[in-house]
């Protein structure tokens, strides 16, 4: 009997962002972005994710007055921006189907104030749009990826102020614009989620301006809202533009397991997952659920809405869901005394059923295939695995990189996205995260490797810069060509879509 396989229009593809590969950070007119003030710190233990994020008004300022690029990575990245086409060129003989990047807001308006886009930034994305064109390669493009502009922090408190939410439209609408014809897909914010976890990349709220945690917490919740209603007004513009391009939100997957049948492990592990659904919730329903209306209540939040911010939620709402899926997290109500594991900036206690990478993040490919059955059928809409991916310490020998570990990785994952399919789970595609090695978000390390391309780069910033493809590249250009079949070791039914078992 031949069962359902990865569907023909399935879209292979891998993920970077604008400020951790682009580099050229200012030239050709771009301006400061709060990734440009993302320091590496080697003293300091890359598991502490609090600290590598943290950043203070001292620091901000420190950054500023300084060119260093050793010590500031992202500012260098990988010199994608003048290397792309080398680079697209490697994605193209590997076979990808679709490539997902973002747009440096810095670079179309250097401090988002600016009512004239800058041409050479416009100029070079659009050649990057059609060089994947050209390739056959589908853009999928993040409008916002921690890169929001530093002025917009030092001058406007980041997106706490309303007049945030105007300037952004104001960039979305060049992008669709201009863009239009090269992009069938794009995505509001990445990891909005995020916004608790590392309120200055994804907000810009520096949190020692406000006098205590309730006034910060107040000043989030605010700038949420603002990044809630900008997302619904992208969405209204792009389809003034293209009422065919489909756009989505994008979250982190954090599920959460009980650690035990205790119904108070169960409850603490429901309220996380809750919670981890609220930031797209918002977007794919349109409105505050209950439960949150009740928080601010009790937390005596007050989030200013404007009159017309409620109906614009509701009637503006997303195509598609997408999400990030690292590690799965476990919750107990005596977790104070266990031991812990970290991952993607947040801790967990430990699983004893899994193993942890060289980061301490938990792998859990089954739950992947849970996360996509549960988001599914909590949306019932298309969704799309826009990062996964694992960071690993790889050895560079004779010209690549023996990276089984990678393989296995990969392998286990996608077998699970398969398996949620063949369950009825409608999944767009699955882009893996650094298909090339970048300059990581949290840790501002190039050692913390996820591609399958090596760039001779090291943590401080030497070396040619040159692309090495690793083992793992050629494994995954047999499956994408196999569309997944040789995951099975029977390449047979690739073109037909299907596989039998």
């Amino acid at each position: 009997m031949t069962k359902s396989y990865f569907p023909k229009n399935f879209l292979w593809g891998g993920a970077i962002a604008a400020n951790q590969a682009e580099g050229a950070w200012n030239i050709d007119g771009k301006g400061m972005s709060v990734a440009d003030v993302a320091q590496y710190k080697p003293n300091i233990d890359p598991k502490d994710y609090v600290s590598q994020w943290h950043v203070s008004p001292a620091q901000i300022q420190k950054a500023m007055q300084t060119d260093d690029t050793t010590y500031y990575p992202k500012r260098h990245g990988i010199d994608f921006y003048h290397r792309y086409k080398e680079d697209l060129t490697l994605f193209s003989k590997m076979g990808m189907k679709c490539l997902r990047v973002s747009i440096a807001w810095t670079r179309l308006f250097p401090t988002g104030t600016e009512s004239i886009p800058n041409s050479k930034g416009i100029a070079f994305y659009r050649n990057l749009f059609k060089e994947m064109n050209r390739l056959g390669i589908e853009p999928l493009v993040t409008l916002a990826h921690y890169e929001m502009p530093l002025y917009l922090v030092n001058h406007y408190d980041g997106w706490v102020s309303r007049e945030v939410v105007d300037l952004f439209i104001r960039f979305c609408r060049v992008c669709f614009q201009e863009f239009n014809p090269y992009v069938h897909y794009w995505l509001t914010f990445n990891e909005i989620d995020s916004v608790f976890r590392h309120p200055f990349t994804t907000v810009g709220v520096v949190e020692e301006k406000y006098a205590n945690k309730k006034e910060a917490e107040q000043a989030i919740y605010q700038a949420l809202h603002h990044q809630f209603l900008a997302s619904a007004l992208a969405t209204k513009e792009l389809r003034k533009v293209d009422s065919t391009a489909k756009i989505g939100c994008m979250m982190t997957k954090t599920l959460a397991y009980p650690l035990t049948p205790n119904p108070e492990d169960a409850l603490l592990a429901q309220q996380y997952n809750r919670n981890n659904y609220f930031y797209a919730d918002m977007q794919v329903f349109g409105a505050y659920p209950q439960y949150m209306k009740n928080y601010f209540n009790s937390h005596d939040i007050h989030v200013q809405m404007h009159q017309g911010d409620e109906e614009i939620l509701k009637q503006y709402t997303v195509d598609f869901v997408s999400f990030s899926y690292y590690m799965t997290m476990v919750k107990s109500i005596d977790e104070d005394h266990m031991e812990k594991v970290g991952g993607n900036l947040t801790t967990s206690v430990k699983n004893p059923y899994l193993e942890t990478s060289d980061w301490g993040w938990q792998v859990d490919p089954v739950g992947l295939r849970i996360s996509l059955i549960d988001i599914y059928d909590r949306y019932h809409l298309p969704v799309f695995i826009v990062e996964n991916g694992i960071g690993a310490k790889d050895t560079f020998v004779d010209g690549t990189v023996h990276d089984d570990y990678r393989i296995k990785y990969f392998s286990d994952h996608f077998k699970q996205v398969n398996l949620a399919i063949r369950d009825g789970v409608d999944v767009m595609g699955f882009t893996t995260w650094g298909c090339i090695d970048i300059i990581s978000a949290s840790t501002s390390q190039i050692s913390k490797r996820y591609g399958f391309v090596y760039v001779d780069l090291d943590d401080l910033g030497r070396g040619t810069y040159d692309r090495y493809p690793k083992d793992s590249y050629y494994w995954y250009k047999r499956v994408i060509e196999t569309n997944g079949a040789s995951l099975y070791g029977d390449s047979k039914m690739a073109a037909t879509g299907s596989l039998k078992l």
